[in-house]
């Protein structure tokens, strides 16, 4: 066995070391510890195989091969982590991680478990961890405020051709990839081909399996592990410094233990999100994973183990602080529907986010703010007008008299260039003499042909890839300033707005939302959720656990440059926690396990509500912090060819992909809303 490395502080006596420490007492609990001098006294130190251990705020995305602090230790201090401690800083109400990376340089470590006590606060204020918990109640959260993470990994043989606007060739292209599978530059030419991508064939951190399910781990020699921890600050906790560890067994025998503090800031984030999003989910896709049928019968033991899991994935998705749409099991698309199904009813209204239910977290009480009536134009009522005007005044009958605080619209249809069959039904929406007229409408349309061909349709909702500047913006002022009508976009691609996709930066999904508020977009939708069986490109149901393409054609040969083409995670967000069509990667969970990208989307929507407070107080700085974190966001960029204004060249993102920029942002607007 090898000698331990010393690579973190102790901060408590243990019958095999005695440390004695003196931390930092700098606000934010952090970077540098003053005349810090620490003594450790070993007695009996049990050797371990974890030749080194540091921590990041999950934004850079470690692949599973890098050992850096054993390399080089220097290398991977940052903003939450200073080489010896773990810092980070929060709102009440807000959701705040880290990433602990366990590395095993030299030999595999065996029997890994790794824990984290209360964090302990001003008074006897607590910030709590069950260290009981059980994989049966990971869809409860009254009795903790903490959850780590087992991550899993996930090889890219291929660049996501649909993130980065499309392949193109050379400099029209290479300035979109992420950093690390960018062609090396040489002599002012991108040169080589996939295997001189930094980063090809690696494989990246995504899968957020509950450490319940896996609490004894190996971590294999040459390799990292990472555990992601989430820590939820509570509304009732006294703000100030909390302290807790992170204690690392190897083999029974305690061999690390890590610092933790956290300084809770004096304001709270509002419980619903100033952010907004939907998020696209349907019941064939779970059912069929978790059942083995995409459609039981109804009432049936699987179709309530369907629902469940339904239910269990809104609640992992409103502590993300997303809203789901298209998930409602028993909406019918037939004639005669005209309201929610019953089991679905709490969640709108808020009463299934309570403790009753085993909730506790952001938005407690809150409904699901969003509900998409015919999600991708699923419903035929458009038979006659009367009998469209007539499910409409229904609808929003019950909307007004049981939710009325959700948003609610009628999916017309899905990007289809048919304008006057959708300009048909959003006018007669429009012009209904009942109650109905007061629901909007909504179809996925650019706004520039919105303007031109729908002018009664309520949300035009827009993908953005290219277009003329000058022209985006003249329609979207033209939408936003009549009564009535939103702006919405959906999904995402660089370099107008961060991708989605497992091979982007873990600083995109954060960009996306300070790009949303920028810009003035009301909604992201993002298109899917739970997108398990590939009907697009026709390869069918794949093994998530294994498999980083979630769609791209079967049997191709790699392209020599971008590799094995075809998309990285797009679709999906939750991973299934039962697998009846792939049992050996099954966790027989009765419920989602969700990606790190869905943590990545919560830190940018709760940065907009940092936004949101510090503009009250400050507008003007604010404004100029937006403008120096997101230069040019989507229709802000100017394409190369205006005669073809359907792609870049040579253009980047504008934004930083360093996540100490974002967090450097983050404590700036703390600082605006509370004076600290």
């Amino acid at each position: 066995m090898a000698k331990r490395q010393v690579t973190v502080i102790v901060v408590e006596v243990l019958a095999m070391l005695t440390v004695v420490v003196a931390l930092a007492g700098t606000p934010e609990g952090v970077l540098a510890e003053k005349g810090n001098t620490s003594t450790v006294t070993r007695t009996s130190v049990p050797s371990s195989s974890i030749s080194a251990i540091w921590a990041n705020d999950g934004g850079d995305k470690v692949t599973q091969d890098e050992v850096r602090a054993t390399t080089n230790p220097a290398s991977v201090v940052n903003s939450v982590w200073n080489g010896k401690t773990v810092s980070q800083f929060g709102a009440k109400n807000e959701v705040v991680s880290f990433n602990l990376v366990l590395e095993a340089a030299r030999q595999t470590a065996s029997k890994v478990t790794v824990t984290l006590s209360n964090l302990q606060g001003p008074g006897r204020s607590v910030i709590r961890t069950n260290q009981t918990r059980s994989a049966t109640q990971l869809y409860d959260w009254t009795k903790t405020e903490t959850e780590l993470f087992l991550v899993r990994y996930l090889q890219i043989k291929g660049l996501s051709n649909n993130a980065y606007a499309g392949y193109g060739t050379g400099a029209i292209a290479e300035p979109q990839m992420p950093e690390k599978l960018r062609l090396p530059l040489v002599n002012g030419t991108y040169t080589g081909g996939w295997t001189d991508r930094p980063n090809h064939d690696k494989f990246y951190p995504d899968i957020a399996v509950p450490l319940e399910l896996v609490p004894t781990f190996p971590i294999e020699a040459s390799h990292n592990q990472s555990i992601w921890v989430d820590i939820y600050i509570p509304k009732t906790v006294a703000a100030g410094l909390y302290k807790g560890t992170v204690t690392v067994r190897e083999s029974g025998s305690t061999t690390h233990q890590v610092p933790v503090v956290l300084t809770v800031r004096n304001f709270v984030l509002p419980d619903v999100p100033n952010s907004k999003t939907m998020l696209v989910s349907g019941y064939g896709d779970v059912a069929q994973r978790y059942t083995g049928e995409p459609y039981p019968p109804v009432g049936g033991p699987k179709d309530v183990l369907a629902k469940q899991v339904l239910a269990n994935q809104r609640y992992i998705a409103h502590r993300h602080k997303i809203s789901m749409i298209g998930d409602d099991a028993d909406f019918s698309i037939g004639v005669g529907t005209t309201k929610p199904s019953s089991d679905y009813i709490p969640f709108l209204t808020g009463t299934a986010f309570t403790s009753a239910r085993g909730y506790a977290g952001p938005g407690v009480g809150t409904g699901n703010n969003v509900y998409s009536i015919g999600t991708y134009g699923s419903w035929n009522w458009a038979k006659t007008q009367s009998g469209f005007q007539d499910a409409t005044n229904a609808w929003e009958k019950w909307f007004e008299a049981n939710s009325p605080t959700t948003e609610r619209f009628v999916y017309l249809i899905d990007e289809s260039s048919n304008f006057a069959q959708t300009q048909q039904w959003a006018d007669w929406m429009k012009t209904n003499p009942g109650i109905g007229r007061k629901l909007k409408s909504m179809a996925t349309v650019n706004p520039y042909d919105a303007v031109a061909n729908v002018p009664s349709l309520n949300i035009p909702t827009s993908v953005f890839g290219a277009g003329l500047t000058a022209k985006w913006q003249s329609a979207v002022t033209k939408i936003v300033s009549t009564p009535g009508h939103e702006f919405f976009m959906y999904n995402g691609y660089r370099p107008g707005q961060g991708a989605t996709h497992t091979d982007a930066d873990g600083t995109d999904l954060r960009e996306r939302s300070w790009g949303q508020y920028k810009m003035g977009v009301a909604r992201w939708f993002f298109w899917e959720a739970t997108y398990y069986n590939d009907n697009q490109t026709g390869s069918g149901q794949k093994d998530l656990f294994s498999e980083a393409r979630t769609f791209g054609s079967a049997n191709q040969t790699p392209d020599p440059s971008y590799g094995l083409k075809g998309s990285n995670g797009d679709g999906v967000l939750f991973y299934p926690g039962t697998d009846a069509v792939f049992p050996n990667s099954s966790y027989e969970l009765g419920g989602p396990i969700a990606s790190l990208r869905l943590k990545h989307w919560r830190r940018g929507i709760q940065d907009i509500d940092y936004i949101a407070l510090a503009a009250r107080k400050n507008p003007s700085a604010v404004k100029a912090l937006v403008k120096k974190m997101v230069p040019l966001a989507m229709w802000e960029l100017t394409v190369y060819d205006p005669n073809d204004p359907s792609y870049y060249r040579n253009v980047g993102p504008s934004w930083s992909s360093k996540p100490d920029d974002w967090e450097a942002a983050r404590k700036a607007l703390a600082h605006i809303i509370d004076g600290a």
